[in-house]
C-alpha cells in the first residue's frame, strides 16, 4: 500500500513535467518501474523535449536492474515460457524482495505474484489520482512534491552505505553529476554518474574494506 501510494507523486510530477494525464497513465501501465519513470520525467522537466534521448537512456539504465532480478525470479516463477513472460512486468524491486524473503517455494511464488500484481494495480490507480490532482492544483512544486523522487532514492540508498565500497560508488557518482550539471544538457550528468558508479563498482577496489 505504501509503494502504491507513492504513485500519487509520480502522477502529479508527470503532469508538472509537461505530460498529459493519459501519457502519465500509459507510462505507469507499460513501463511500471518507479525509478525509471521518475528518471524519465525528471530529465524531461529540466530539459524539455530536447532532452528526450537522455531521458530515455536514463530510464533504460535504471530499468536494467529488473533484468537482473529476472535471473533470480525465473526458477521461483517456474512453469512454461508463457508464465515467465506473464511474470516479466511484475518483476520489480518489491516483488523480488518479498519473494526471496520467504522460506518455502510456495511462499516465494505467492509473495511474488501477490506483491507484483498488487503494486501494479495500486500504482496505476495512484498515478491516475496524482495526475488528476496535479492537473487541478497546478504547479506541484509549491507543495514540495518535486523533492519526493530524490527523497525516495536517498531512502533506498542510505541503508546500503554500510561499507566503504558503496560509499565510494555513491560519492564518485555524486561528484561527477554535480560537476557536469552546469556544463552539459539535462540527463547527461545522470548517465555519466552511472558510468562512473559502474566502473567503481566493477573494479571493487574497496570491496573488502569496511
Amino acid at each position: 500500500m505504501a509503494v502504491s501510494a507513492y504513485g500519487v507523486s509520480f502522477g502529479a510530477l508527470a503532469v508538472a513535467s509537461g505530460l498529459d494525464i493519459w501519457q502519465a497513465c500509459v507510462l505507469s501501465l507499460l513501463m511500471f518501474s518507479g525509478g525509471s519513470q521518475f528518471a524519465l520525467i525528471g530529465v524531461l522537466a529540466s530539459g524539455g523535449g530536447a532532452a528526450g534521448p537522455a531521458a530515455i537512456a536514463s530510464a533504460a539504465l535504471l530499468g536494467l536492474r529488473n533484468t537482473l532480478y529476472s535471473v533470480r525470479m525465473g526458477p521461483i516463477v517456474g512453469g512454461p515460457w508463457w508464465r515467465r513472460m506473464l511474470a516479466a512486468p511484475f518483476t520489480i524491486d518489491e516483488s523480488a524482495a518479498v519473494a526471496t524473503a520467504q522460506p518455502t517455494m510456495r511462499g516465494q511464488r505467492l509473495g511474488f505474484w501477490v506483491t507484483g500484481v498488487g503494486i501494479y494495480l495500486g500504482w496505476n490507480l495512484a498515478t491516475l489520482a496524482g495526475a488528476l490532482l496535479g492537473d487541478l492544483v497546478g504547479d506541484v512544486r509549491q507543495y514540495g512534491l518535486d523533492a519526493a523522487a530524490a527523497a525516495a532514492f536517498l531512502g533506498l540508498l542510505w541503508p546500503r552505505l554500510r561499507t566503504l565500497q558503496p560509499v565510494a560508488v555513491a560519492v564518485a557518482g555524486a561528484v561527477v553529476a554535480t560537476l557536469l550539471i552546469p556544463a552539459v544538457p539535462p540527463g547527461i550528468p545522470v548517465l555519466a554518474a552511472a558510468a562512473v558508479a559502474i566502473v567503481v563498482g566493477i573494479t571493487n577496489v574497496l570491496g573488502k574494506q569496511t
